[in-house]
This record gives structure tokens, C-alpha cells and sequence, in this order.
């Protein structure tokens, strides 16, 4: 069973920064497209950027130029580097992964989030 470990999260200053990791492990076949969400209380929960496995990344407006996802393959890991935070960037970030199986069946996983809060 495949299971996704956050870290990183805590409480950061207005335009601090913050770098979250979330590493998968268990019986992994191939970690496909990777990504970041994140819900704050009465707001829906919305994708703040995703990467491929080629390296092909995709960000929510709201954080483009403040926010970079990267990748290491080699050790089934995604980042979310952060900078230049704001108040609205306060939210439970959590990490999302597409696998394949090794008999070829796509399914999704989550993590358990991790707590970011911006003070202002």
C-alpha cells in the first residue's frame, strides 16, 4: 500500500517562505503527475500546481511567481517551495500523487496535509 509523508508546514511572517516535501513509499510502480492542493475553512479545496513526471509543471494564478513545484524521481519525492507569503496562502496543504501499478491500473492517492499559516 502506497502512502504519501508531508512535511515542512508550520507558521511563517508575511513574505517569509516555506518548502513542503511529501515523499511516497510502500509497493510503488510508477509515480505518474504530482501536485499540491490546499483548502482554507469555507473555501473549496483548489490545486495550487502540479508537475509531471517529465517535468512539465502547472500553477494556480493566485501563486504563480511566488511558488515552484519540483521533483526528485529518483527518491519518489515532490516540493513546494514558497515565497513571498501572504495571509490568503494560509491553508491545509495537501499532497496529491497518480500512480501506476505494475500490471498497468492508474488510482490516486492523498496525504494527510500539513498545516500552513501566514501571519500578518
Amino acid at each position: 500500500q502506497v502512502q504519501l509523508v508531508e512535511s515542512g508546514g508550520g507558521l511563517v511572517q508575511v513574505g517569509g517562505s516555506l518548502e513542503l516535501s511529501c515523499v511516497a513509499s510502500g509497493s510503488i510502480g510508477s509515480l505518474e503527475t504530482m501536485g499540491w492542493y490546499r483548502q482554507a475553512p469555507g473555501k473549496q479545496r483548489e490545486l495550487v500546481a502540479d508537475i509531471t513526471r517529465g517535468g512539465i509543471t502547472n500553477y494556480a494564478d493566485s501563486v504563480k511567481g511566488r511558488f515552484t513545484i519540483s521533483r526528485d524521481n529518483a527518491n519518489n519525492t515532490v516540493y513546494l517551495q514558497m515565497n513571498s507569503l501572504k495571509p490568503e496562502d494560509t491553508a491545509v496543504y495537501v499532497c496529491n500523487a497518480d500512480l501506476r501499478t505494475t500490471t498497468w491500473v492508474y488510482y490516486n492517492r492523498w496525504g494527510q496535509g500539513t498545516q500552513v499559516t501566514v501571519s500578518s
